[in-house]
């Protein structure tokens, strides 16, 4: 299968530096599903292992699902949404606790907009709003608040919608302009 390079998230493995990226399927799902489970928001949320599994192999053809690992042993979680609103939305990043504070998460983050710079404006997140460390984490990654989702997931937890805007270039612009 050949592919086409203008696609963002069209291949099935990723090199970055010390980390790779792979696509989460059956054989790697339940281990990141239990590892979710026990990890902040998904735990205060209460999301169980077994729906995480779900969500890590449904049938979703805009949903991009990635293990991340470092010389082979899991090290976290990303999910994204593309297309979404004029860019990706970033439904899940999670660094697991032994690889947090060490740069996984921006080097997953530039990567992500490194792959739709051509091509879109934005990319999306949310936040909950209880987890502090992660929204320092975004602010640091240049996302800025754009609304509060009251209650999205669970009564009496908010999530808070993030935007980082992408550096589209008139280059990059007239890149995309000769895809579509």
């Amino acid at each position: 299968m050949e592919i086409d390079p203008r696609v963002p998230f069209a291949g099935s493995s990723v090199a970055l530096g010390s980390c790779s990226l792979e696509p989460v399927g059956p054989s790697n799902a339940a281990e990141l599903a239990r590892a979710l489970a026990g990890m902040d928001p998904w735990k205060t949320l209460g999301y169980r292992p077994e729906l995480l599994y779900r969500y890590l192999v449904r049938k979703d053809a805009a949903l991009h699902r990635f293990a991340v690992s470092i010389r082979g042993a899991a090290a976290g979680c990303l999910c994204i949404r593309h297309p979404w609103l004029m860019g990706p939305f970033l439904e899940l990043l999670a660094v697991f606790p032994g690889f947090q504070g060490k740069g996984l998460g921006s080097t997953l983050v530039r990567w992500l907009e490194g792959e739709v710079r051509s091509s879109c404006r934005n990319i999306w997140t949310t936040v909950s709003s209880f987890n502090a460390s992660a929204a320092r984490f975004y602010e640091h990654m240049g996302f800025a608040e754009v609304g509060i989702l009251r209650g999205l997931i669970m009564p009496g937890f908010d999530e808070i919608l993030l935007r980082k805007a992408v550096d589209f270039t008139a280059e990059a612009a007239e890149s995309a302009e000769r895809t579509i």
